[in-house]
């Protein structure tokens, strides 16, 4: 099997290039995910079956990972954002991550380099929840070495429509 062929070490195959149609079909993706194959063939000027298997293909190779709906957290009762950054205990990444995946109102989890170790973004109902949150759930797990917490005071999507 050539190199080209080779699964990843997560054992995925290996991503192919995306042209300018399948980008366009992303970025039409990702401002509705709930467009309809034919609105998106139309504005990509590809017939309905290339777009159906053209998304399909994105979804099989996952380039999409899924749909969702972009929520605004204040309305949605969640009026406290935070970004938390994790020193952790050398190698303990995975088992950090799956503590973190349970924590509500966590909605991004990253691995990064620099200062710390990983950064947390969270959606809680208050500041007296956010604080709880950090103080019971995360600090209290054994390879969290320390957190610092910086507090949102507005968010903006990128990626929404104007």
């Amino acid at each position: 099997m050539s190199g080209e062929q080779m699964a990843n070490p997560d054992g995925k195959p290996p991503a192919r290039p995306l042209d300018s149609i399948d980008r366009d079909i992303l970025r039409l993706l990702q401002m509705d995910g709930r467009a309809s194959i034919r609105s998106v063939a139309e504005q990509v000027h590809v017939s309905r079956a290339n777009a159906y298997a053209r998304i399909n293909r994105l979804l099989d190779d996952g380039v999409i990972r899924g749909f969702s709906a972009r929520v605004d957290q204040e309305r949605a009762g969640q009026g406290a954002s935070a970004y938390i950054t994790l020193k952790i205990v050398q190698n303990s990444w995975r088992t950090v991550r799956e503590e973190l995946r349970q924590l509500p109102g966590a909605t991004h989890l990253a691995l990064v380099s620099g200062d710390f170790d990983v950064l947390l973004l969270v959606h809680t109902e208050d500041n007296r929840s956010l604080r709880e949150l950090v103080l019971t759930r995360i600090q209290a797990i054994p390879e969290v070495l320390s957190t610092r917490t910086l507090l949102v005071f507005e968010e903006t999507d990128l990626d929404a429509e104007p």
